[in-house]
């Protein structure tokens, strides 16, 4: 059995303050359009699986099948 990865906290990520603090620096996305925020939500998503926004990756359709109820 291989010996689990050890996971380190980086501190430096986030900062302590209070709800007053982290609800100034929260974005109010009401005022975008809902094309922009499809925008910002597909950039947060190429960051967090680190894929190039203009050539996404594509679905594996080979994966699922669809089968009909007898």
């Amino acid at each position: 059995m291989s010996e689990p990865k050890k996971y380190r906290l980086d501190k430096t990520a986030f900062k302590a303050m209070t709800f007053r603090e982290a609800d100034d620096e929260m974005r109010n996305y009401h005022n975008h359009s809902a094309e922009e925020r499809l925008e910002i939500a597909l950039y947060l998503t190429s960051i967090a699986y680190k894929f190039d926004m203009n050539n996404p990756p594509r679905m594996d359709k080979l994966i699922f099948s669809i089968c009909k109820h007898s």
